[in-house]
């Protein structure tokens, strides 16, 4: 009798704690989850100086990474991946999908969410330290961004720069659409008179892409560049564009008379990485 008293007071116990943990995060206020769902803008993003990382593998991402994390919020299925990569601390809640819900901001969440802090601005440097790096002047699809921050990152190129215009990349888009390689490449806003100023220190030649441009694949590329990519439909603009030492353009190699006008302002960035990193061997 005393054995069945144990277990069930055993299982009264669990229980309510199962039952805590669950509704753990329904307990937080309307001002907290309105402050968490207003990280979707810039404003409040810079405000509280935080910003949202969302989906499994990126959130797993963090663990490798410099960024710090403020919270993270998981649903007890996916508690014990967010535990083996060490993740799992005081400032981890164990949510339901419904909860998890309240703050996302992807039409399906995942099982987990990060609510991390902004990285300080890292200084601009005198000169460059790898043979390439990129300035994107003016890129406004978050897609975009997200996806130039993945192709630098398949590319070895840990640093870029971009000018005020280009799209924030703390957006939660740009999160997504980079697959982790936000927390790998850090992207620097910077006026483009300092990168002049860098590549004069290094020795480094600018390149701009242009559809009147020189054909990337017969010209002679510096071992030291600095790749501009242009807004998606403007392109690089006047400022900028009176300072590039070369105009490059990727070819269309299509025999039909009906063809696209234009490639995609990530995918060139590919092609062109591929290309300038193919010399470099």
């Amino acid at each position: 009798m005393h054995k069945n008293k144990e277990e069930f007071l055993t299982e009264t116990v669990t229980l309510l704690q199962n039952n805590s943990r669950r509704c753990f995060f329904s307990m937080i206020s309307k001002s907290k989850i309105k402050q968490l769902s207003s990280l979707a803008l810039k404003k409040y993003r810079n405000k509280e100086g935080l910003f949202l990382v969302e989906g499994d593998k990126m959130v797993l991402e963090l663990a490798k990474s410099k960024i710090r994390i403020a919270e993270i919020m998981t649903t007890e299925a996916f508690e014990p991946s967010i535990r083996d990569q060490g993740l799992f601390a005081e400032n981890t809640t164990t949510v339901t999908r419904d909860e998890l819900k309240k703050i996302s901001q992807l039409k399906t969440p995942q099982n987990s969410l990060a609510v991390c802090y902004l990285p300080v601005s890292r200084d601009i440097p005198e000169v460059l330290e790898e043979d390439l790096t990129i300035y994107l002047d003016g890129i406004q699809d978050p897609g975009n961004l997200g996806t130039i921050l993945r192709i630098c990152d398949w590319f070895g190129i840990p640093n870029i720069f971009c000018s005020a215009e280009t799209v924030d990349p703390f957006n939660p888009k740009v999160i997504q659409a980079s697959m982790g390689s936000f927390a790998r490449v850090t992207l620097t806003e910077c006026d483009f008179d300092q990168i002049r100023t860098i590549a004069t220190n290094s020795g480094a030649i600018i390149y701009g892409t242009f559809m009147e441009g020189e054909n990337v694949y017969t010209q002679d590329l510096s071992s030291k560049s600095i790749l501009v990519m242009g807004n998606e439909g403007n392109g690089i603009s006047e400022k900028v564009k009176k300072h590039v030492d070369q105009k490059i353009s990727i070819p269309n190699f299509s025999s039909d008379t009906q063809k696209a006008e234009s490639l995609n302002v990530s995918v060139a960035t590919a092609i062109l990485c591929s290309e300038f990193k193919r010399r470099s061997f």
